[in-house]
């Protein structure tokens, strides 16, 4: 299946395609403060136990280029049961925009000023782990965090349709750092 054909099918509302390059900016840690601002957002409008949010992405890593984007990983009990957070995630002023549930179930909803990402998946999924695994890695090893910022600062200079075209170029170094993670785990 090509990008479009996917992107077509888990995204909610129009297909966004980028109207010019992708954007990088040094590590700014005023994004510390915006995830801050909207996990107390996410919290006061689920108010409910079992719930996890984390900063995730390169934004929640000091000292790493990022698109001004802040992730936000969000997990609940079942990711499926959209009936018991996302129409409060509405409310609060985020939109759903993807619904993946053959990829580890998960969802992701869009906030504007800032502009968020927020992932959901349920509570235990390998996804969510690789994520955080994935984050603190690069906060502790200088090495392959300066190998993922020079791949972005590389691939940001060529022109890309969908942003998610460049996640996925960004796949093969990402999949080399989790290897470095894994022989540090054993």
């Amino acid at each position: 299946m090509t990008t479009q054909e996917y992107l077509n099918q888990v995204t909610i509302g129009k297909v966004s395609e980028l109207s010019g390059r992708i954007e990088l900016k040094e590590y700014d840690p005023a994004w510390t403060t915006l995830y801050e601002v909207e996990r107390q957002k996410i919290n006061n409008a689920l108010n409910m136990d079992g719930i996890v949010i984390e900063h995730v992405g390169s934004t929640s890593v000091p000292g790493l280029c990022a698109k001004p984007i802040i992730d936000i990983l969000l997990l609940v009990k079942d990711s499926s049961d959209e009936g018991s957070y996302v129409p409060d995630l509405e409310k609060a002023g985020y939109a759903m925009r993807i619904r993946e549930p053959d990829w580890h179930g998960h969802r992701m909803l869009k906030g504007t000023e800032p502009e968020v990402n927020l992932h959901v998946f349920s509570v235990g999924c390998d996804e969510a782990r690789r994520m955080i695994d994935f984050r603190d890695w690069l906060r502790t090893h200088e090495d392959d965090r300066n190998l993922y910022a020079e791949t972005k600062r590389h691939l940001v200079r060529k022109k890309w349709k969908y942003l998610q075209d460049y996640a996925d170029a960004k796949s093969e170094v990402v999949c080399e750092i989790l290897k470095h993670i894994s022989t540090d785990k054993i």
